[in-house]
């Protein structure tokens, strides 16, 4: 078992001294290139009288310039991604250490009606998602949240298995995440497929061979001219002819210039992603399949990827003068490259969501597989199918400091319900988040906060944190009622783990617990199975009448004056509650 912190430790290191390295090989490929220049710009200085020497100084060193700029940049790449893992491996151990509330909180994903996403501290600031997200993709971000929102219990042993096997893939794993990181585009992978799908061409298939023949015309002609077989003039004729035909679609080319131009360094990147997802062996069922998607066509996805990369690269050169005008004009540059790229999207348009969704998966299964790793001590529930719904042996809540959170045991047999008393603060709301949060968990394929666990897989269903809303001037009461219908609707067609925080806390003490009870009974009669804490002690009386109800709580005891809790989950009903003396203790009441 790798320690999560060594680990992190011994990459930055290793990672830095590469760094350094790189860093040193661009000094020192800039000070090549400026020695080129200068060497050029001598030899044209003191041969300028021979033509033909000038021109082929100035071939000579085109043709090595780019050679350089070419390695320069393969050089940038690599000192961005060392820089791009040294970061990674930096926010980790900030992770470990519990500082992660400046990463991505998700909370655009929030959503009220969602059947448990805004009471278990899911998405926002100081989040589970804050905690374990590590996408860097758009895209996988949108997956992760829909994993963990899906309140999917099918296949949960494969998802397990699939983490287990990607979690030990730490080099592998960070260096996807790196290469997902560098891809910088102005448009998202869902405009993109729109784009390729919605696509219409505008090249007459004549241009298929026109460039070709006008290249060769042109390079002969450059040899007649060196060679002072013909005048220059002819050149500057067939220039002007080149130039007239490239005018004639410039407007279409334009445009697809530029949304191309925006969708470059994605595919340049996706095509890196494909790649490291080919060549990597997987043993999980489910990462298999998903490999299978890209690796099933005759040609590799990621061969297919980077070819259409190269074409976008290629005409995004027309943005330099040289390349825009003179090759344009010499070479019909621009129409074989968008021929080629029309008919790469033709072929292939297709198939590009599916690549896409591929790549996201994995960058949302990485988020995971982190998180598993960065947990070795965390336990993968036993998937069961008997009894027990939960039965946990040293729970706690994963975003608590272990070193100070207290971890309780805690075993509900299936269309049981437990009603939890307990004073102010003594741990009962943080108690229902770290049961609904370990069933999300363990849905997902994730591993809990826990030394064991027995699950049979269940939905979850949850009302915490009902608000009112003034927007649809909603009272508070109402809000709760509509989610308690949500809940009465969801449970005719389903199974699930209902967990509550107070019923009907809009309404009077009477009414209250009048309504609470005959809920409390609507549920038992649904053979569901659920947690409810409440401060309305009477509730805990439906224990006598109902087999299935169960009463526990948590305490809290004075002592010298002072308040002291525990934090742990006893079975009974509670006899201390605290409001009083806390009311006392702050001032706000005489003693």
């Amino acid at each position: 078992m790798q320690n999560p912190k060594k680990t992190y430790t011994s990459f930055l290191e290793t990672y830095t001294t590469q760094l350094n390295q790189i860093k040193s090989s661009l000094l020192a490929s800039s000070m090549i290139r400026l020695c080129l220049f200068l060497a050029g710009a001598a030899g044209i200085y003191f041969l300028w009288s021979n033509t033909q020497a000038v021109m082929g100084i100035v071939v000579v060193e085109i043709i090595l310039f780019l050679v350089l700029v070419s390695r320069h940049s393969d050089l940038q790449y690599k000192r961005d991604f060392l820089q791009q893992l040294i970061q990674l491996n930096e926010t980790e151990l900030e992770v470990l250490n519990r500082n992660f509330h400046n990463l991505p909180d998700g909370e655009n994903y929030k959503n009220p009606l969602h059947p448990f996403s805004l009471d278990i501290d899911l998405f926002g600031r100081g989040s589970f998602f804050q905690y374990m997200n590590r996408s860097s993709l758009e895209t996988g971000e949108q997956k992760l949240a829909q994993l963990l929102t899906a309140n999917d219990i099918d296949t949960i042993p494969q998802k397990q298995e699939a983490i287990r096997d990607l979690a030990e893939k730490v080099e592998w794993r960070q260096k996807y995440q790196t290469t997902a990181a560098l891809v910088k585009t102005d448009n998202s992978a869902e405009a993109i497929i729109r784009w390729l799908q919605t696509y219409t061409g505008f090249v007459p298939k004549i241009m298929k061979w026109i460039p070709n023949v006008f290249s060769v015309v042109s390079l002969v002609l450059f040899v007649l001219v060196y060679f002072d077989f013909i005048a220059g003039s002819f050149l500057m004729w067939w220039f002007f002819a080149g130039l007239f035909i490239s005018g004639a679609f410039v407007k279409k080319v334009n445009s697809l210039w530029e949304n191309s131009s925006k969708t470059q360094s994605t595919f340049e990147q996706y095509y890196k992603l494909m790649l490291l997802l080919e060549e990597q062996e997987f043993s999980s069922v489910l990462l298999k399949k998903e490999q299978a998607k890209i690796k099933s066509q005759k040609v590799k996805a990621s061969a297919v990827i980077k070819q259409f990369s190269k074409m976008l690269g290629v005409l995004d050169q027309r943005s330099n003068m040289f390349v825009g005008v003179f090759i344009n004009s010499f070479f019909l540059s621009d129409l074989r490259q968008c021929y080629r790229i029309e008919k790469w999207i033709a072929a292939n348009a297709d198939e590009v969501a599916n690549w896409f969704e591929v790549i996201a998966f994995f960058d949302a299964q990485n988020s995971l597989a982190n998180f598993s790793f960065n947990h070795p001590n965390y336990t993968f529930a036993k998937i069961t199918s008997g009894s027990h719904t939960l039965k946990v042996e040293g729970l706690a809540h994963p975003l608590l400091d272990p070193k100070k959170a207290v971890a309780n045991d805690f075993n509900i047999d299936n269309e049981q319900f437990f009603i939890i008393t307990g004073a102010n603060m003594a741990g009962k709301s943080t108690f229902l988040r770290t049961v609904s949060l370990s069933v999300v968990m363990s849905n997902v394929g994730l591993p809990i906060c826990a030394k064991e666990a027995a699950y049979t897989p269940i939905k979850l269903i949850t009302s915490m944190r009902t608000s009112d809303s003034l927007t649809d001037d909603e009272s508070y009461f109402f809000s709760e009622l509509k989610r308690l219908q949500f809940i009465v609707n969801a449970i005719k067609i389903d199974t699930y783990f209902i967990i509550l925080d107070e019923i009907l806390k809009g309404t009077n003490s009477t009414d209250k617990a009048i309504g609470s009870r005959k809920f409390i009974e609507k549920l038992v009669a649904s053979h569901s199975t659920g947690i409810i804490a409440t401060h309305d002690l009477s509730l805990c009386e439906a224990a006598d009448d109902l087999e299935q109800v169960k009463n526990y709580y948590f305490d809290a005891q004075i002592k010298d004056d002072e308040l002291y809790f525990d934090y742990t989950f006893k079975k009974g009903i509670c006899q201390n509650m605290n409001a009083s003396f806390l009311l006392r203790k702050m001032n706000i009441i005489d003693s």
